[in-house]
């Protein structure tokens, strides 16, 4: 309880600090996303997440991926954005909602040491609370604030509303693409460590036990995502990872997806099986068919 008290205190002070710099900037009107507006959200951005380092290694080490995870977001969601031939507003539109689509994580980790939202808070409603109590997007104009927000909301739903604008739709797509992307670099590159450390925050707290359950296998053939309720180890939360596919977006995501191989990476670190292997190559067809004109 000290410790939340004087980390809240700590966050309180650096945001104030950072949000009196941001809001003395113009950020944007109606027709004026541009990088500037970019920039000052990120030195936000930055300051707020400063606050939650230098507590203890544990929330300093699960601090700094999450970051990073933001950071190459930021990157990736540019990457597709450019490719589909995206303008700079929507380019800006776009690096904002991922610079902010895990920004309740911090918060998340620092009070219940966990990135389970089951077991604390969702993440991504929680981040839509604490922009607003910050009034981060204060400087946009009512509706660009609000569509932001929206689509930070959605970005970890199993499934995404029918009652929505074809225009937040496209740039909730395009995140929850560009976030899979660096979620898939971040598992892969942890299962091929050399250190042999395990995580509890990146695995779940999932036993590493054999084999796989039904309900996961049963899920992946039929070409759907596997329900987290589904998961009953390790190698069902691997294979939840290869079942992602099923809700890529666009094929600029799917290029990369098998330009880098992440599929076939956490298969290698799958046991063997008849089950798995069923699993791999119905999946790496709808890969291949989802990019088989390109």
């Amino acid at each position: 309880m000290k410790r939340d008290l004087e980390l809240s205190k700590k966050c309180f002070e650096q945001q104030r600090i950072v949000f009196s710099k941001l809001s003395k900037l113009t950020l944007c009107r109606k027709k004026d996303m541009n990088k500037k507006t970019v920039a000052a959200l990120k030195d936000w951005f930055s300051g707020y997440v400063q606050t939650f380092k230098s507590v203890d290694d544990d929330l300093e080490q699960n601090t700094v991926m999450k970051e990073e995870h933001t950071e190459r977001v930021c990157g990736e969601i540019l990457n597709i954005g450019e490719k589909l031939g995206l303008n700079n507003e929507d380019l800006c539109l776009a690096e904002i909602v991922a610079l902010f689509h895990d920004i309740g994580r911090f918060e998340q980790y620092a009070r219940h040491r966990t990135f389970v939202d089951l077991h604390s808070v969702n993440h991504a409603e929680h981040g839509v609370k604490i922009l607003q109590e910050n009034g981060v997007l204060n400087g946009l104009d009512h509706s660009t604030r609000d569509l932001i927000l929206r689509i930070i909301s959605y970005h970890n739903r199993a499934f995404l509303p029918q009652k929505e604008t074809e225009h937040c739709l496209f740039f909730t797509k395009l995140l929850r693409d560009a976030d899979k992307l660096d979620i898939w670099r971040v598992v892969t590159d942890y299962y091929r460590r050399e250190d042999g450390k395990r995580n509890n925050a990146i695995e779940l707290g999932l036993p590493d036990t054999p084999g796989i359950s039904d309900d996961t296998y049963n899920d992946l053939i039929e070409g759907k995502i596997v329900e987290v309720t589904h998961l009953k180890n390790l190698n069902d939360f691997k294979l939840l990872q290869i079942g992602w596919i099923y809700d890529i977006n666009f094929t600029p995501t799917f290029q990369r997806i098998k330009e880098r191989r992440y599929i076939e990476m956490i298969r290698d670190v799958l046991p063997e099986s008849k089950e798995i292997e069923e699993i791999f190559s119905v999946v790496q067809s709808y890969l291949n068919e989802q990019i088989k004109d390109v």
